[in-house]
């Protein structure tokens, strides 16, 4: 095992976790503010990768490729939403019942199963060849970083807002925030929308870096998305209690799976096992605050003496 196989490969690692830290970011917002287990975002990921390569071998711009790719997660998250509110389909099932569809029209978008795109050919934002040996100002793990930052200070300046807040009353306490008239089917809704359509985001960043869009390249992205939160909420979570600082811990949760995952490869482990590895990893943290509770509490005496 060359050590220098792995400093080689940690950039790579960086850069593909920032990508993925959006995505992390967008399931945070679910999983954490709105209290709902997403499933759209298996779906959503690949539609944004595959709209925005589609857009870009038509000829436009990375922006508006982007920025439609983008448009695309926010409206299959306003199906969910529908599906969960007007339709009163647990939301569980309707994340599965909307990324089940996207499946197909995943590929109806892209015609087939999956679509590259040269880096020669086109201009893009990212690129796994855009690591080293290119100027700082096109380095992807700059660009992607503060893409990152960026969305932060959004994502701040919006849940600091009045809507923002109904939208993290909504979850907190869906019947007080009724009782405080708001509206709380709107806000899952609206939650969704934005989640998804940071997870599409991340699919855009992700077909442009990897160079092609495939219609399973979303598959078990739930599960790295449950990993980057709670493995950032675990490492950062005493440290970082801020709000913004809470979304870069989810960003920074996203880099150590990655930089994890490359020491398992480079530890020679099975890759078959990476998934099941992954998903033992989110049981187990997701665990912790159950078990804290019930085996490492401090019995409380009430007996006063």
């Amino acid at each position: 095992m060359n050590i220098m196989n792995l400093i080689n490969a940690l950039p790579g690692a960086a850069a593909q976790g920032l990508i993925w830290g959006i995505m992390a970011i967008g399931v945070y917002i679910t999983f954490r503010i709105l209290d709902i287990a997403d499933l759209t975002v298996d779906g959503t990921l690949c539609t944004g990768g595959a709209v925005c390569i589609m857009m870009m071998q038509s000829g436009q711009n990375v922006w508006v490729s982007m920025a439609v790719a983008l448009a695309a997660g926010m409206a299959a998250g306003m199906v969910t939403g529908l599906l969960h509110t007007f339709m009163g389909i647990p939301a569980i099932l309707s994340g599965i019942l909307t990324q089940l569809g996207l499946y197909s029209v995943n590929l109806k978008i892209m015609g087939k199963a999956n679509q590259a795109i040269n880096v020669d050919k086109f201009d893009l934002l990212v690129s796994l060849r855009y690591i080293k040996g290119v100027p700082f100002y096109k380095n992807t793990i700059l660009i992607v970083s503060v893409a990152i930052i960026a969305l932060i200070l959004i994502l701040y300046w919006f849940f600091g807002t009045e809507l923002g807040c109904s939208l993290r009353a909504t979850g907190c306490n869906d019947k007080m925030a009724r009782a405080q008239g708001i509206n709380t089917d709107f806000n899952r809704v609206l939650g969704l929308m934005i989640s998804n359509g940071l997870v599409a985001l991340s699919g855009a960043l992700l077909g442009q870096y990897q160079g092609f869009a495939d219609v399973n390249m979303g598959r078990g992205a739930i599960v790295i998305g449950l990993a980057a939160v709670i493995i950032g909420e675990a490492v950062f979570g005493k440290v970082f209690r801020n709000f913004g600082f809470r979304l870069l811990a989810v960003a920074l949760g996203s880099i150590i799976y990655y930089f994890v995952l490359q020491i398992v490869i480079w530890l020679g482990i099975d890759t078959d096992l990476l998934k099941l590895l992954s998903a033992a990893v989110v049981a187990v943290f997701l665990a912790i605050p159950t078990w804290k509770g019930r085996y490492f509490s401090k019995p409380v005496n009430k007996g006063g003496a």
